[in-house]
């Protein structure tokens, strides 16, 4: 058996934290770039609602203003169709096109926030490596290394769905979980680098655990989606009441549908790979131990996730729970992987504690 690198061990958690921060900085520009999206839409009504009161006083001041949007390229007709001076009943929310292209204005804060996701990411995946490259293994034989492989995988599907879609506008949320993640591992979890416990050593980690972090990775990514089409779709009750729309920043988000349907196709992906896990920790306990199931505390965790989100794709599909009860399963579920993975591990003992700690 080869010798830990201590040295490149160290350099990995340097690099981890300087990851975090790196992160935290990304996650602040993504607040801010809805921040400043919120007040650059209220402006727009502020305006609109001016030259809405002028022309209903003042003919003459009402040509004035048309003949200076004109002058400046079209943006007091674009104004008047963003905002109204009060509240309509039966209104339609203004959202993000369905489609997710990127079409619109450029956003100078958002693209700053990617640019600065992918050095965040570059600097991660170097810890990660150099992490596996001390060991002289794969880089997720305990909590801190599952956590932050986890966090990698979620931030490189999300920067992969980057390159075709427009999904700038759950970066805060992305990010932020990832943050939250980084940390966890870094101040709740830490642990050395060592050698893998015997009954790790086996190929099956590498097929059990690689499926059951990328698929983590998609429910957090989902479990992101849910809570946006929880807020979109109250933002959009209220505006069809004729209530102030209170997330002028949720424009910048496509409607509630479009979000829970992405975020379908997405959890059957990932129920899929969680589908895989299961079956592939049974094959390797029947290995390890001489038995498929044995009702570990564990084990009875990932059927249960396993349970929650077949209940969810099946609801969905074929029982018509769509909109916010379809938001809620999916939340669910994934509060079933964070217990699964930071009290199961912590606070149950059973043939699975390999937390580390």
């Amino acid at each position: 058996m080869q010798n830990i690198n201590e040295e490149l061990g160290q350099y990995s958690e340097l690099f981890m934290l300087l990851a975090s921060v790196a992160y935290t900085v990304a996650f602040a520009v993504f607040v801010l770039d809805l921040v400043r999206s919120s007040k650059t839409i209220q402006g727009v009504e502020k305006r609109a609602a001016a030259d809405a009161e002028l022309r209903s006083t003042t003919p003459a001041l009402a040509r004035e203003s048309v003949t200076v949007s004109a002058r400046s390229g079209g943006a007091g007709t674009d104004s008047t169709e963003s905002g109204s001076a009060a509240p309509v009943e039966g209104a339609v929310a203004e959202t993000a096109d369905e489609s997710m292209a990127y079409t619109g204005e450029r956003r100078k804060m958002a693209r700053i926030a990617v640019a600065l996701t992918v050095v965040a990411a570059a600097i991660h995946a170097a810890a990660v490596l150099a992490r596996g490259f001390a060991a002289h293994r794969v880089p997720w034989g305990n909590m801190y290394e599952f956590c932050t492989t986890g966090a990698l995988v979620v931030t490189l599907v999300f920067l992969i769905v980057l390159l075709r879609r427009d999904v700038r506008f759950v970066g805060a949320f992305v990010i932020g979980l990832v943050v939250v993640m980084l940390n966890a591992a870094i101040v709740g979890f830490p642990t050395p680098v060592a050698h893998l416990v015997p009954a790790l050593q086996s190929y099956w980690l590498v097929v059990h655990v690689s499926i059951a972090v990328i698929s983590s990775a998609l429910f957090t990514i989902t479990f992101a989606m849910s809570v946006l089409q929880l807020m979109q779709s109250d933002r959009e009750v209220r505006v069809r009441a004729g209530k102030p729309d209170r997330f002028a920043f949720m424009r910048v988000v496509p409607s509630a549908l479009s979000l829970e349907n992405l975020a379908y196709r997405i959890n059957a992906i990932a129920f899929v790979g969680w589908t895989f896990t299961l079956m592939a920790g049974a094959i390797w306990a029947e290995e390890a131990w001489g038995r498929y199931w044995g009702w570990d505390t564990k084990e009875v965790w990932t059927f249960v996730i396993w349970v929650v989100y077949a209940g969810y794709l099946h609801a969905r599909a074929t029982r018509g729970w769509t909109g916010t009860r379809a938001a809620w399963l999916s939340i669910v579920g994934y509060l079933c992987v964070i217990f699964n993975f930071a009290i199961v591990n912590v606070f149950f003992s059973g043939l699975h504690s390999y937390s580390g700690l």
